[in-house]
């Protein structure tokens, strides 16, 4: 077994498993085909189908013995270790917004979302920062409810925004 299986596989593998993931979970989407004759299911089904496609060239070339390139770029260190500090605190951000987002809503959840992983990730201006953070999360708020028509939870902006 450990003379076939490969990193690279397992990554072709769950690259195939997710498009069919995407695929089946279209199936059951049943709505009225806009004027156009697209109707919910033809993007997802697009992007499942070409992640099934992709994935399937994917696994066969690994099996014929396609591999990865190695790590040359002069920016990374491969043989360092890993910072597992940084691992938990970005993991801990995501944890805490995902656990808090219908508590404090998307606006005040992403802000702190974006405003704590740039302070983990090392940022030194921590009030531009903070202001980045801030214009980031109304500017998503707003493109995702008001452009898309997509519902976010508001918290206790709901009156406000």
């Amino acid at each position: 077994m450990a003379r076939w299986w490969r990193p690279e596989l397992g990554l072709a593998v769950v690259v195939l498993a997710l498009g069919v993931f995407v695929v089946v979970g279209t199936l059951d989407v049943s709505a009225a085909a806009s004027r156009l004759g697209l109707g919910p299911r033809f993007f997802p089904m697009l992007v499942g189908g070409a992640m099934v496609l992709i994935g399937v060239f994917y696994v066969i070339d690994v099996l014929r013995g396609g591999a990865g390139d190695p790590e040359e770029s002069e920016d990374a260190d491969a043989g360092a270790p890993t910072d597992w500090r940084s691992v938990g605190l970005v993991s801990g951000v995501f944890l805490a917004f995902a656990a808090l987002l219908d508590v404090l809503g998307w606006v005040i959840g992403a802000s702190l979302l974006f405003f704590g992983l740039s302070v983990v990730l090392g940022a030194e201006h921590r009030l531009r920062a903070a202001v980045v953070a801030v214009v980031l999360g109304v500017t998503t708020y707003l493109l995702f409810v008001k452009g898309l028509g997509v519902s976010l939870p508001a918290g206790p902006l709901g009156g406000v925004m």
